[in-house]
């Protein structure tokens, strides 16, 4: 049902990279889907989500996610939301306890992160337009507003879609380079000409060894080659299936 960072295995703190197990959902959505967007059944998301708080810790209105726009937009949880006024942003920062924030993903990197000494958590979303518009940085930045000191934060990074599976035209080839002309390491030749194989967790990686997280770990698992195991929106692209089913990746802090 959830997969764990060893990095983020800490006294008073939670987490879990959810996989599709363990759930009531069926059909393109078996079992555990968590995606309040999707076309799934909102009741049987409603479950879905209620067993991922319990194995938070949390009641299921405190495991929070943000309406994702592929943005570099951060956003601090106080209190509940309902999914209704949850706020547009791509990641969520915390110092609340018993209350578990999230990202929702299908092939895009989630990073959780912990700030253990100031009692800090961070969740991030980072498909390829929000790590490159600073989503990491971003994270960052918020945790810091609220007490925690970047050299003694830890980052893991979970399931998405790996280099071996991911291949993207020259335009966002281009669009990287402009921004950095040393991402060209994170690019591989495809079969088909002008393509590339983007090595996106690698990249994030990247960005957060230079925005100085000192303790990164990368859980190595790809979405798209396991499809017993993880959705994918590009497995599900590639098979012209109608919807796909939606990951959470999400932290708490617990005690009092």
């Amino acid at each position: 049902m959830k997969i764990e960072s060893g990095l983020l295995t800490l006294t008073g703190i939670r987490h879990a990279f959810f996989t599709r197990a363990g759930g009531v959902s069926s059909g393109l959505y078996a079992t555990l889907n968590g995606g309040v967007g999707s076309q799934d059944d909102a009741g049987k998301v409603s479950e879905n989500r209620a067993r991922m708080a319990a194995a938070l810790g949390v009641e299921p209105r405190r495991l929070l996610t943000a309406y994702q726009t592929h943005s570099p937009h951060v956003v601090v949880a106080e209190a509940p939301w309902t999914s209704e006024n949850r706020p547009r942003a791509d990641a969520i920062v915390t110092r609340m306890r018993a209350l578990a924030i999230g990202v929702t993903t299908a092939d895009c990197g989630p990073v959780l992160f912990a700030e253990p000494r100031a009692g800090v958590i961070g969740a991030a979303h980072a498909g390829w337009r929000g790590a490159l518009t600073g989503v990491i940085e971003s994270t960052l930045a918020a945790m810091e507003r609220l007490g925690a000191t970047r050299g003694q934060i830890r980052a893991a990074i979970g399931p998405m879609i790996r280099q071996a599976n991911y291949e993207v035209g020259p335009d966002l080839v281009s669009r990287f380079r402009a921004e950095d002309p040393a991402s060209s390491r994170f690019f591989a030749l495809a079969s088909r000409d002008s393509h590339a194989m983007f090595d996106l967790a690698g990249y994030i990686a990247a960005r957060l060894k230079r925005a100085g997280v000192l303790e990164v770990e990368d859980l190595g698992l790809c979405t798209y080659a396991e499809p017993e195991r993880f959705f994918s929106y590009r497995r599900t692209t590639h098979r012209a299936e109608a919807d796909y089913g939606r990951h959470v990746n999400a932290i708490a802090l617990t005690g009092p």
